[in-house]
């Protein structure tokens, strides 16, 4: 495992096929070379509580600069998930208050209003993969699509979990929404119809990703695994072992051929 991190390690995400970064309850950021396990650089630091939740654009470049944009919106709570559009101009955010909001990925500041609907906090946010939706999973226990363009719901709340939706994502070809809850399932979902398509069943889900080829998703689970699922037929294929602590965060490589997971445990695994 990559060791570095004082506290649980809540998101991670492929940088390039060997680099990582990884953020933590510890309130930093690192930089992981996978290849020889160690860290790049000094971790960043700057916010003063837990970072939840990390991502990356695709063409993000890794360099020196830690600096950041600070992005500060007055009266909204706690950040639970962000995600880049797939063009990496805007982020989604989702907090505490119930609300998803977009930024400029540029400039820092707000683009039109935040979007409203769910009862509780947002605990997940993605685009699709052409940046016209948003799909949003929140403690209220519905999953929630979103025109990316006039901030408005698409359609009526998915539902059907019986615990909060704690994490959401979409097929690679954007015909399918994933979601997992601790009520122990992934529901797949039509993107067009948002009618349910199967549900997969086996532990207590805190985070889904699909494959970059779209067909397995990997969850993260209360239990320490990661569980690897065939996503056509909904069954599971394989079981990561390793974490001693809640895996709160999968994330595949660009080719597919690696997963990476943090942990409650404090660290980073990359599996093969």
């Amino acid at each position: 495992p990559l060791r570095g991190h004082s506290d649980s390690v809540g998101s991670v995400v492929f940088i390039s096929q060997n680099r990582v970064a990884s953020s933590s309850a510890d309130h930093t950021l690192r930089l992981w070379d996978i290849v020889s396990g160690e860290t790049i650089g000094e971790p960043a630091s700057g916010h003063t509580r837990s970072v939840s939740c990390i991502t990356a654009f695709s063409d993000t470049r890794c360099g020196r600069n830690r600096t950041g944009l600070v992005i500060r919106a007055d009266g909204m709570r706690g950040v639970n998930s962000v995600a880049f559009s797939p063009d990496g101009s805007r982020i989604v955010s989702g907090s505490d208050d119930g609300a998803l909001r977009i930024w400029n990925a540029t400039t820092g500041e707000q683009v039109g209003h935040a979007m409203r609907g769910h009862s509780d906090r947002v605990w997940s946010v993605a685009f699709s993969p052409d940046g016209a939706c948003i799909a949003s999973g929140s403690n209220d226990r519905t999953v929630r699509l979103w025109d990316a363009q006039t901030f408005q719901p698409l359609g009526d709340p998915l539902t059907g979990h019986r615990w909060g939706v704690v994490s959401v994502a979409f097929s690679p070809d954007g015909a399918s929404i994933a979601s997992g809850s601790g009520d122990e399932t992934i529901r797949i979902w039509d993107a067009e119809t948002r009618q349910p398509k199967q549900t997969l069943a086996g532990h207590w889900v805190r985070s889904v990703a699909f494959s970059p080829n779209g067909r397995h998703i990997a969850s993260g689970s209360s239990n320490g695994t990661v569980r690897i699922w065939d996503a056509a037929t909904g069954k599971a294929v394989g079981v990561l072992k390793g974490h001693t602590g809640t895996v709160l965060s999968v994330a595949f490589s660009a080719d597919g051929t690696r997963i990476v997971s943090g942990s409650w445990d404090k660290t980073v695994r990359v599996w093969d």
